[in-house]
């Protein structure tokens, strides 16, 4: 029986071209391909007052993003507990602290009530982001950053794609990130977009993600390097390969295909799912959301024996996410109250979202969670 999986990449013969095509080039590191890909996505989100500089992985973008921020050592950073430990690696490599915080529980993004009473004089960023199919209140995040002059890291690891008021994600936050790894909505293999206000915050992040080098992008943009350059700042091998950006390039041109499946999908495990009384869908209509993942609730009790029923009959599910302040590296740092986390994490479990599947497949999962609430 072969196992339907949570993740599955839309690898076509357009990015099997673009990969030989890449590689018979012969410029391996950072070249044309990535000059390219950073202007794609500035078309696709329809940028005029924004940067955007292509990195190695969306951690590798958090982290230059907090550094932009200019989060360092003595710093808070508020993150929902609820969160990827990219988020937590990336405030901890800056040398500051994590400051745990809770979520809302009907959007699953971070209660910004909550994150305004942690506020202290020590923070310096809150990391918020778009959890899946839903999602932040982007103008209430810009009126607290406002009132408290806090900078804003936007975590839209999930959201490339959707829109928020008819404007594109990554077109209006203070500073943003994508991740492309290899499950996520579109992949290049692995790589992450960064996006920021300024020129000057674009030519610190060109020199950061190429260990400290000042060497023009604009130069290596066409397949070459410059030989002598000065070192100014720290820096990191956070650069994206050429090849990467290759298949970036084709799958951004599939994004109106892929958008529109992954909403339709998600629209009919909607209405299919919420007939069941004991499992709860997100809290959308998938309106100008292209979802990265599908996730259900249903009560503690059931969760991982619905799992396990669902596995055995060859679906495969996953779970986003361990919340951040039950880690060992992370269970001492400060947290508010998170008793809408604790309880969601007993919960939540993903089920599979890829950008092409059947209805015959959608059908079979569904039945299946059908089936075993039935049994019961």
């Amino acid at each position: 029986m072969q196992k339907i999986p949570v993740f599955q990449p839309l690898i076509e013969q357009e990015e099997i071209a673009a990969s030989t095509k890449s590689l018979e080039l012969g410029w391996l590191g950072m070249g044309s391909y990535v000059g390219e890909f950073e202007d794609a996505v500035k078309k696709f989100l329809n940028i005029s007052d924004r940067y955007v500089a292509a990195v190695s992985t969306g951690h590798a973008a958090l982290h230059l993003g907090l550094m932009i921020a200019g989060v360092g050592v003595g710093d808070e950073v508020i993150t929902p507990s609820f969160n990827n430990i990219a988020d937590f690696q990336a405030i901890l490599a800056t040398g500051a602290e994590p400051v745990f915080c809770d979520i809302d529980k009907q959007t699953l993004c971070i209660d910004l009530d909550k994150a305004e009473q942690l506020i202290t004089t020590k923070t310096k960023a809150i990391i918020i982001m778009d959890y899946d199919c839903v999602l932040c209140d982007h103008s209430r995040v810009a009126e607290l950053a406002h009132k408290y002059n806090i900078r804003i890291i936007h975590d839209a690891a999930h959201s490339f794609g959707s829109k928020y008021k008819d404007q594109m994600i990554g077109s209006f936050s203070d500073i943003c990130m994508f991740s492309f790894d290899p499950v996520k909505t579109i992949t290049c293999i692995d790589g992450g977009i960064i996006i920021v206000r300024t020129e000057e915050e674009l030519n610190a992040i060109h020199e950061m993600r190429l260990i400290g080098m000042g060497q023009p992008s604009s130069v290596m943009y066409q397949n070459q390097r410059a030989w002598t350059y000065d070192v100014k700042r720290i820096g990191f091998r956070y650069h994206m390969a050429n090849l990467h950006a290759a298949i970036g390039l084709a799958q951004i041109a599939k994004m109106s295909r892929i958008s529109d499946n992954r909403a339709a999908y998600g629209i009919y495990y909607n209405q299919a799912l919420s007939q069941i009384p004991q499992v709860k869908v997100p809290q959308t209509d998938f309106s100008d959301i292209t979802p990265f993942l599908y996730y259900i609730r249903v009560p503690e009790k059931d969760r991982d024996a619905l799992r396990a029923y669902l596995l055995e009959r060859g679906v495969d599910t996953g779970i986003h996410w361990q919340p951040g302040h039950l880690f060992t590296l992370f269970k001492d740092f400060r947290r508010g109250d998170l008793s809408v986390t604790e309880e969601i994490v007993k919960e939540i479990f993903s089920l599979p979202l890829h950008s092409c599947m059947s209805i015959e497949t959608l059908d079979k999962i569904i039945n299946i969670i059908s089936s075993y609430f039935q049994e019961k």
